[in-house]
């Protein structure tokens, strides 16, 4: 791995976390990672805090790169895979992480021969804590995906689905930190509500999902067998969870990550 090199074309958020994950814990040689963005400004940033290769245009990156990262809003990437495609060669992988952009649809802008990896990643992965789904077009052998996800390794958990599976894992995964962080908010606002400074509310909701998940890791128990631990009978958290189901907490959960599961096929493009 170490001797090929790497093309990242974007340097926003997800791009930029590729880059240093790259660099700083998979600890690729920054002389063989290229970057490329038309945001000139940003992509010198992370240029000169990695010491990698920034590049003026596509074709001082494209010919040179073994591994080649897409990470552009979806919208731009149908001009983007078209100006490259007089440049790639038939032993390169592109790896995308545009939302909603089918491996299909990246295969006919570029050639149906060309390896093609798809990722559904989230947000956690700016803090090595993520989950990247992973779908492999027809052409990327075991040994290339295992390679991709050896680079993707330090951004956080990698699970490899079909692509039929993506627009879910887009529900589930991709969206999930926003239901997390509206708990946390919720359970922060409630602390204070019942008369605890806000800042210590916060560190103590923190850690109750950070204890609560550590917890689940670390044992085979299914979350219900969890729950009923700290479920006295007639106690504060059986009162508390009787308000919960009577609310409908399951069911409006379930509903929105089928929801959104829903508007991410409605989104798809391919």
């Amino acid at each position: 791995m170490n001797n090929k090199n790497i093309g990242l074309i974007g340097c926003g958020a997800m791009g930029s976390a590729l880059g240093k994950g790259f660099v700083k814990k998979v600890g690729i040689d920054p002389s063989k990672v290229y970057l490329y963005d038309v945001n000139k400004e940003r992509m010198h940033t992370l240029a000169n805090e990695l010491n990698v290769v920034a590049t003026e245009n596509l074709s001082e990156l494209v010919p040179h790169c073994q591994h080649i990262f897409i990470a552009v809003k979806p919208q731009d990437i149908e001009g983007l895979l078209y100006s490259m495609r007089e440049m790639i060669t038939r032993d390169q992988i592109f790896t995308s992480v545009a939302a909603g952009i089918t491996i299909n649809f990246i295969e006919s802008c570029l050639s149906y021969e060309s390896k093609v990896i798809r990722l559904m990643p989230n947000t956690p992965c700016l803090v090595g804590e993520g989950t990247i789904a992973i779908s492999a077009g027809e052409h990327v052998t075991d040994e290339e995906k295992d390679e991709v996800e050896q680079l993707l390794k330090p951004l956080g958990l990698t699970i490899r689905l079909p692509e039929d599976l993506m627009d879910a894992a887009t529900g589930l995964s991709g969206t999930g930190p926003a239901y997390v962080f509206l708990f946390i908010e919720t359970m922060i606002d409630a602390g204070v509500a019942v008369g605890i400074r806000r800042d210590v509310a916060t560190e103590m909701v923190i850690q109750n999902i950070i204890g609560s998940a550590r917890m689940m890791q670390e044992n085979d128990k299914h979350p219900a067998e969890l729950r009923n631990t700290v479920t006295s009978p007639s106690g504060t958290t059986a009162s508390a969870l009787h308000v919960l189901e009577e609310s409908g907490f399951r069911s409006c959960l379930l509903k929105s990550v089928i929801e959104a599961t829903r508007r991410a096929k409605e989104l798809r493009r391919g």
